[in-house]
Order: structure tokens, then sequence, then C-alpha cells
């Protein structure tokens, strides 16, 4: 743990600002958990989501900052879920909420960061897999008689 970074400024700007959202969207998510508002999908709803969404990004951001290849897609699903239960909402208040209005934007503009071609490749490029995964991937690839690039053998 001496060696966790929380930001890693040497990222692309856009990866950079997807995690400091992801951290800022975690904020609000223990807030409204916190004072059991129900911003999201009334009381029970929050009081489901609002853990698993801060939670998981959290998670997302450190591992983001640790150039960790399954924390990239964890923020990923976590904007995608974000993005849906904000839809979902502005849906409910018939566009009419202007705090609403400005979640959608932030929502939005979190998923674009994370799924930008900078961010992209960055992480396609850099980013760590774990070991066992790696190892499960590089076994499956064998099995069909594929090399490292994914091309059948011999090429």
């Amino acid at each position: 743990m001496a060696n966790t970074k929380w930001l890693d400024r040497s990222q692309p700007q856009t990866l950079y600002s997807g995690t400091v959202l992801l951290y800022f969207n975690a904020f609000w998510w223990l807030l409204d958990l916190m004072t059991l508002n129900g911003t999201y999908l009334g009381v029970l709803g929050s009081a489901v989501l609002s853990p698993v969404m801060a939670l998981g990004a959290l998670f997302a951001g450190l591992a983001i900052a640790n150039e960790r290849r399954e924390g990239y897609w964890g923020g990923v699903a976590i904007a995608v879920v974000n993005l849906l239960a904000l839809v979902v909402l502005f849906v409910d208040v018939h566009g009419q909420s202007f705090s609403v209005i400005i979640n959608l934007v932030f929502g939005v503009a979190l998923l674009a960061l994370l799924l930008h071609p900078m961010s992209r490749n960055y992480q396609r490029i850099w980013f760590r897999t774990n070991a066992k995964v790696a190892k499960a991937l590089r076994s499956a690839r064998v099995r069909q008689g594929r090399n490292r690039r994914g091309w059948p053998q011999g090429h």
C-alpha cells in the first residue's frame, strides 16, 4: 500500500480528469447515503445504489491511478450505471429539475472522458492486467492455436 497513488498526473488529461470526476461522484454518493436524501431512485434506491456506486467509484479511481486495467473497465461500468440512473431520474421529473440536468451533464462528461480515444489508447498500451487473468487469456489463446497477437499460428 506504500506505493499506492490516488492520482497520476502523468496520465493523459482525459483519464486524469475522469479519475477526479470518479472521486467527486463518490463523495456525493456518500453524502447522499449519509443524508438518505433519495436523490437517485427514492430512499430505498439511494440506500442500495449509493454505497455500491461510491465504493465502486473509489476503487475504480484508485485502480486507474495505479494503472490497472480492471479499474478502467470498472470506472466505465460505474459511469454507465450512473448515467442510466440519471436518465431514469430525468425522465421521472420530466426534465424540470435544474439539479438533475447538472448531474446529467457531469454523468455524460465522466463517461466521455473515460471513453475518449486518448484514455482508451493509454489504458490499452500502459495498463496492467491481474496476473491470473493474463495467464488465463494466454492459455486460452494457446488452446485456440493463436499467437500473442491473436493471429493463427504460423503468421
